[in-house]
């Protein structure tokens, strides 16, 4: 299942808007990460198999470049469990 453009672009700006990842105690947004639109990207292409499993696999399929790109880790490894309830509720409407 593919997303519209429109589709693709809401998601992007919710994403960005309302999901970070946490690092310590600092709350990084995915939007000024610049994460919002890869992951968007990577949750329209799994739609079809229901907001928890996309949302899961989406995070786990994204890998964050860590200390100029030494190190990635899959972004689930760093967003808050709350994040991903979030994230999943912001897939609901599109699945």
């Amino acid at each position: 299942m593919t997303l519209a453009a429109r589709d693709l672009e809401e998601l992007t700006a919710a994403l960005a808007d309302r999901l970070y990842m946490q690092v310590a105690n600092w709350h990084l947004y995915l939007g000024d990460a610049g994460l919002a639109a890869p992951l968007a990207q990577e949750c329209a292409g799994r739609l079809d198999q229901g907001a928890g499993v996309c949302a899961r696999l989406a995070l786990e399929a994204l890998q964050v470049p860590i200390g100029g790109g030494a190190t990635r880790l899959p972004l689930a490894r760093l967003i808050p469990a709350s994040q991903l309830r979030d994230l999943e509720e912001l897939l609901e409407p599109y699945c």
